[in-house]
């Protein structure tokens, strides 16, 4: 049977009649009634039995309805996907982040996607990027945000934003009291590290390895919206990203440039062999512009 047989019978078995079929269809009843002979042609055998102008389904149409009635469904799920295709509104995105990106810059992004495609629908997670490279490749996320280019063959990182790691200081530390750009070398106020093995930790442990510095620290964090917290509790101070710093309580914290300037990159990441819908490149769209706005 071929897709319009299978359409023109379905009609027929719902409506009874072969006008009411075209009526479904939206075409003109002989067409209905050739197509509807043409199947029984190509089937060779009768799919139902006319006596006084009514048809009645044979035993044989009542089995085949049973499988139609399944093709049916997924006609309806292939239309329904291809204009969801269409307008890119109604499809859902799976977007991952690291942590800290995910409490800056993708609140924002989201809220301004969701106003602009009222009809779109996005599933939001964090985790740290290894997981995330290995939820991209399993094909369990669309995209996500990281600090990090995993430089890995399957995934494909698109840089979106980039800005200076600053350093999160007390007010009540020296570092605090001034403001401007602070040189490593007049920190003395006990660093709330971040684990070498991250990118920003990376970043600043070279840092002080090239001024031939050794930072006094004693409390190490995973997150970056943890040291945050520690530097407006007191405990120390921080070197961040310019995205955590965002959201730092200015009343406790002074914020300053770190010295020599050191930049960290926002990148968007994809598996490589899985491009992005409509709907997801319009996200990603939002959120370039919201971390731009934030830095």
């Amino acid at each position: 049977m071929r897709l319009r047989h299978i359409e023109v019978f379905h009609a027929v078995m719902q409506a009874g009649t072969i006008s009411g079929a075209a009526q479904i269809l939206h075409i003109s009843q002989p067409a209905a009634t050739k197509a509807l002979q043409h199947c029984e042609l190509r089937l060779g055998l009768p799919l139902f039995d006319r006596v006084r102008g009514k048809l009645y389904a044979t035993p044989e149409a009542q089995r085949l309805f049973v499988e139609v009635e399944k093709v049916n469904r997924d006609l309806i799920g292939v239309r329904r996907l291809a204009a969801n295709l269409r307008t890119g509104e109604a499809e859902q995105v799976r977007l991952m982040s690291v942590p800290t990106l995910g409490a800056s810059v993708v609140p924002f992004a989201v809220m301004l996607w969701s106003k602009a495609f009222p009809a779109a629908r996005c599933t939001l997670s964090t985790n740290h990027t290894r997981e995330i490279v290995t939820t991209l490749l399993l094909g369990e996320a669309d995209l996500a945000l990281s600090l990090q280019d995993p430089h890995h063959p399957g995934i494909k990182a698109d840089r979106l934003a980039g800005g200076p790691l600053v350093a999160l200081c007390p007010l009540n530390s020296p570092e605090g009291a001034l403001s401007g750009p602070l040189e490593v070398t007049d920190i003395r106020t006990e660093l709330i590290a971040l684990a070498e093995s991250d990118p920003i930790g990376a970043l600043v442990a070279n840092t002080f390895e090239a001024a031939n510095l050794r930072p006094h620290s004693r409390i190490t964090v995973q997150t970056y919206q943890l040291a945050r917290a520690l530097v407006e509790a007191g405990a120390g101070m921080a070197v961040v990203d310019p995205f955590t710093a965002t959201s730092v309580d200015l009343k406790r914290v002074r914020v300053r440039p770190l010295a020599p300037q050191v930049m960290a990159t926002l990148y968007v990441l994809t598996a490589a062999n899985a491009p992005l819908t409509q709907s997801a490149r319009r996200l990603v769209k939002f959120l370039d512009e919201t971390a731009h706005e934030r830095l």
